[in-house]
């Protein structure tokens, strides 16, 4: 059989794992903030389909983005009007927009709300099997001349992609790339994909948005992606650099159309897009309503605006409570009642601290002179107990009526003040003054407020504020703490210093 310390010390370890467990996975896989105060670079992407009227029904089908290399969509909303709309799922999802006629040019929008969290790489994925290019006799010997002289430049897949985008820039004084741009039209996109076709490596497009705040009338960019025989990488087609930009966001990853228009002409896809930095969580909020995470559905955003106000302060009693557990076993403070000073502090949030100490150090003061009076009439305990909890709300009601005469608004928080603990706290108060001695009262008393101050100022740190609310699994950490804290037998500071003498040499 396990001794009951090592029992709790195990349950303790597993409780503060699992705490700490489940913060580390929603800061690092759902993007919870850590410290207080941080922002999300949300970006608003709008993307603006315009087409004038051609013949017969109208249908528009736009490839709707993935989330890819560690982008969130927070929100989406689609503006068709006068049009039949739908969102359908197949390989990738699309949107499609339909009408059985047209008579004027038409404007359709799709907006969304992303931002970039982590990780940041894309996802490895499978080789598709290689489609042998349809090339003209010209066409194919001047790519095989291209791809053997490339490929004895180059020592691998990557160096080869590199030399073959610099062998395909606009400027190249290459002869046989000169010919394949010409008879592509300049556009050296789709050569790169057929050479390396040619050449047996797998690449396929990459379509997307380059971000810059504040842009409009943007149209999709393109990089080059390929599989160098173990992992995918992507290619800048312009610049042959290696890497996903930073301000790149992945609408399609495929060659397919991201646009499809029928029954119109003059189709056209434009971007616009604006840059705000939003706090942390207000982002968490949005993905919260979006359902995106099902973690999200049992976290505080999911419960009302007015029900998370209430468990902010909630969450905050057990970082209390650890401060009281601390004071009294370690440093040795002695307390009038053992979680007295945790609900005084409840009432300094409110009050503020300096307030606070004087309302309660008057409040006291009031009971125990009217408190000293009732010992005196020989009451019973039940009746003379009820007589200071009445006593106590007349004072706080008279010195509430007083201050707001005065003007004196901040006095009025005196009403957060527990009447019925601060009754019972005259009482015992009261009790040691009669038993121990004005001393011990002053002992016991200032050594509550000690502890009720420093348990104020950890509940209103901003940080503690902070990780409570958006980590209340921490709670079972701060259960651990306390676990391990209760099999503590050792001595109290206040004891080391009280024999402070005996470790004095002769």
């Amino acid at each position: 059989m396990l001794s009951t310390r090592v029992r709790i010390e195990l349950v303790a370890a597993t409780l503060i794992l699992v705490g700490v467990g489940l913060m580390v996975y929603k800061v690092f896989f759902l993007g919870f903030p850590l410290l207080p105060g941080e922002y999300r670079d949300v970006w608003t992407i709008e993307s603006k389909i315009s087409f004038r009227p051609g013949d017969g029904p109208v249908q528009a089908d736009l490839t709707l983005p993935s989330e890819l290399a560690g982008w969130v969509v927070l929100d989406e909303h689609f503006a068709s009007s006068g049009f039949g709309f739908a969102v359908t799922q197949d390989e990738s999802r699309r949107a499609t927009w339909t009408r059985s006629e047209l008579a004027e040019p038409a404007t359709l929008y799709y907006k969304l709300q992303a931002y970039r969290q982590n990780p940041r790489e894309l996802k490895q994925r499978d080789v598709p099997a290689l489609a042998v290019p349809l090339l003209t006799a010209d066409q194919r010997a001047a790519m095989l001349r291209l791809i053997e002289v490339l490929e004895a430049k180059s020592s691998d897949r990557t160096s080869f992609t590199q030399l073959l985008i610099r062998a395909l820039d606009s400027r190249t004084t290459d002869p046989d790339g000169r010919f394949l741009l010409s008879t592509w039209d300049e556009d050296s996109g789709d050569v790169l994909l057929l050479t390396l076709a040619l050449a047996e490596i797998p690449a396929t497009a990459l379509r997307g948005v380059r971000l810059e705040d504040g842009r409009r009338r943007q149209t999709l960019s393109t990089l080059l992606e390929i599989h160098d025989g173990e992992r995918w990488q992507v290619f800048d087609p312009r610049t042959g650099q290696a890497g996903l930009p930073e301000d790149f966001f992945i609408w399609q990853r495929s060659e397919d159309a991201v646009l499809n228009v029928s029954g119109a002409r003059n189709s056209r896809l434009e971007f616009a897009l604006v840059s705000n930095s939003l706090p942390s969580r207000s982002v968490l909020a949005m993905e919260q309503r979006s359902g995106r995470y099902a973690l999200l559905d049992f976290s505080i955003y999911a419960l009302p605006v007015e029900q998370q106000g209430v468990f902010k302060g909630l969450l905050l009693i057990p970082v209390a409570a650890l401060v009281v557990v601390i004071m009294r076993l370690l440093v040795g403070v002695k307390t009038s009642g053992t979680f007295m000073p945790i609900l005084i502090a409840i009432a300094f949030i409110q009050t503020t601290l300096l307030l606070g100490l004087a309302i309660f150090l008057g409040l006291v003061a009031a009971g125990l002179w009217i408190r000293g009076w009732l010992s005196h009439m020989n009451l019973l305990l039940v009746s003379r107990i009820s007589a200071v909890v009445i006593v106590v709300i007349f004072l706080m009601s008279a010195l509430a009526l007083t201050s707001y005469r005065l003007g004196l608004d901040q006095v009025l928080s005196v009403t957060f003040f527990p009447v019925i603990i601060l009754a019972w706290t005259i009482e015992r108060m009261s009790i040691l003054w009669e038993e121990e001695g004005p001393h011990e009262v002053l002992v016991q008393g200032s050594g509550s407020l000690l502890v009720a101050t420093l348990a104020y100022l950890a509940m209103s740190n901003r940080l503690a504020s902070h990780l409570t609310f958006n980590f209340p699994e921490l709670t079972l950490t701060l259960l651990g703490l306390i676990l391990l804290l209760g099999k503590y037998t050792g001595y109290r500071l206040t004891e080391l210093y009280r024999f402070r003498a005996m470790g004095d040499k002769p």
